[in-house]
C-alpha cells in the first residue's frame, strides 16, 4: 500500500487523515453517490439546515471507529477494517436515506454488501483485506461487528451528534469522548460502569431525537408522501426500485418532475412545501397493549385507507393511516462491567428504567390528508377502520390529569 496521505475536514470531528486505499474506494463513483443522498431524507424542508449527506455522515463514523479502534489497542490491520467498515457501511442507501427505504425489498446494509460486491470496490478492497469480513462488520456480525453495528456503535454515536448539530436541536450533544474511553473489547464490546452516565445522555437523546426529527409528525407526512409517490412510479415503470443503490436524490426528483401524474403532483407539493395536513392523531400509549399496534400490516392500513377514502368520496391515493415507526432502543443492552462482574445497562440505570415505562408516550397513528379534504370527513374514529386494542382509560386520564379537573 502506498504511504500517499489526504486530510478532509469535518464540520463535526475535525480532520480526517486518509492513506491511499481510503482514497482510492472515496473517489469511486459508489461512495461520491452518497455524496448526493441527504442523511435526513426530506427532512431539510422541517429543518432547513439539514442538508448534510450520507457521505458526511460516513466519513464521521471513519473518525470515531478510528478514535475507538486505537483506544481499544486493536493491532494495524484490524483498525484499517473498523476504519473501511465505517466508510462504506452505508453505501447502499437508497435516494432520501430512510425515505425510501420501507419501500425497497431489502434493507440498506445487504444492499451495501451487495455494492460493494458487484463493483470495482471488491477488487480495490481485496488487494489488502478479506471483504467478506468488511460487510459482516458492517451487519453486527464478527469480534469487531460491535464496534460499527452494536447496541452503543460510531454510526449511531456521530449521526445523533451531527443530525443534532444540523437541524439545530440540542438533544443529540453527546460525550462521546467519555463513552469511547469507558469501552474494552472481550468476547464483545463493555461499557465501565464509570461511562453509565454518557450512555445514559445518548439514549435520552435518541429517545428525544425521534418526537422531534425523525417522526416529527412532518417528517411521517413528507414519508408518506414520497414513498407512496416512489411506489407508484415502480409499479408504472417509471423507475425500477431494483436498482435503488444506483439512483441519489437528484435522479428520483429529476424523473418524478419529469414524469406524469401522481409522481409528478407529489413532487409538485414537496417543491413548493403543499403538504398533506394531520386531520386527527392518537398517542399510541392510550391503549392497552400499545405494542400490538406495530402487529398492523400494511394491507390492514390499505384497506383502512380505502374504506375511508369510499365513505367520504376522496381520491385513496391521497388518504394515509399512518403509524409512527419505533426503534428499538438497542443500547438498554450495552453490557456494563465493574471490575470482573458484568451487568446490563437496564439492570443499573434508573434513567434507562424510565425510559423503558415512557417508549410508547410518543409513537402515534395519524390520518394525513389534503387540506382540502378536512371538511369532507365528519366524526372519525380510528376503531372504524383499524383493528385496535381497547383504550385504556386510567392511562388517558393520568397522562391528561390538567384537562381531567378542568372538564
Amino acid at each position: 500500500m502506498d504511504n500517499e496521505k489526504k486530510f478532509i475536514r469535518d464540520s463535526v470531528h475535525g480532520n480526517l487523515q486518509l492513506n491511499d486505499l481510503e482514497i482510492r474506494i472515496l473517489d469511486s463513483p459508489e461512495m461520491q453517490r452518497i455524496r448526493r443522498i441527504k442523511q435526513l431524507g426530506l427532512i431539510s424542508l422541517i429543518y432547513p439546515g439539514a442538508n448534510h449527506t450520507r457521505l458526511e455522515h460516513s466519513l464521521g463514523t471513519t473518525i470515531l471507529g478510528s478514535k475507538l479502534a486505537k483506544h481499544l489497542e486493536l493491532d494495524k490491520d484490524d483498525q484499517e477494517l473498523v476504519r473501511l467498515a465505517g466508510l462504506l457501511h452505508d453505501i447502499g442507501h437508497g435516494p432520501f436515506s430512510h425515505a425510501s427505504e420501507s419501500v425497497l425489498k431489502c434493507q440498506h446494509e445487504e444492499l451495501t454488501g451487495k455494492v460493494i460486491k458487484t463493483s470495482q470496490l471488491n477488487d480495490i478492497i481485496s488487494e489488502n483485506y478479506n471483504v467478506n469480513n468488511i460487510i459482516d462488520m458492517i451487519n453486527g456480525r464478527g469480534r469487531l461487528g460491535h464496534l460499527v453495528s452494536g447496541e452503543l456503535d460510531v454510526d449511531r454515536m456521530d449521526y445523533l451528534i451531527r443530525d443534532s448539530h444540523y437541524t439545530g436541536v440540542a438533544y443529540g450533544v453527546i460525550d462521546v469522548e467519555r463513552i469511547i474511553t469507558n469501552m474494552k473489547l472481550e468476547k464483545t464490546l463493555l461499557l465501565n460502569i464509570k461511562g453509565i452516565q454518557a450512555a445514559e445522555a445518548a439514549l435520552v437523546a435518541r429517545y428525544y431525537m425521534y418526537p422531534s426529527v425523525y417522526q416529527h409528525h412532518t417528517t411521517q407526512i413528507l414519508n408518506a408522501m414520497f414513498r407512496r409517490a416512489l411506489k407508484l412510479a415502480d409499479l408504472e415503470g417509471i423507475l425500477d426500485l431494483k436498482f435503488a443503490y444506483t439512483y441519489d436524490d437528484t435522479d428520483i426528483v429529476s424523473i418524478f418532475r419529469n414524469s406524469t401524474g401522481y409522481a409528478k403532483e407529489i413532487m409538485k407539493r414537496l417543491d413548493n412545501r403543499n403538504l398533506l395536513k394531520r386531520y386527527k392523531s392518537t398517542s399510541i400509549s392510550h391503549y392497552t397493549h400499545p405494542q400490538d399496534i406495530f402487529k398492523i400490516t400494511k394491507k390492514e392500513l390499505e384497506k383502512g385507507e380505502e374504506e375511508i377514502s369510499e365513505k367520504y368520496d376522496l381520491d385513496k391515493d391521497y388518504v394515509f393511516l399512518n403509524i409512527a415507526e419505533y426503534p428499538e432502543f438497542n443500547e438498554m443492552k450495552t453490557q456494563v462491567y465493574d471490575n470482573e462482574e458484568i451487568f446490563l445497562l437496564s439492570d443499573l440505570s434508573t434513567v434507562v428504567n424510565g425510559l423503558k415505562q415512557a417508549e410508547f408516550n410518543y409513537p402515534e397513528i395519524s390520518l394525513f390528508i389534503p387540506e382540502e379534504y378536512k371538511h369532507k370527513i365528519d366524526r372519525f374514529k380510528f376503531e372504524d377502520y383499524l383493528t385496535l386494542p381497547e383504550i385504556d382509560k386510567s392511562k388517558f386520564n393520568k397522562s391528561h390529569t390538567t384537562q381531567s379537573i378542568l372538564f
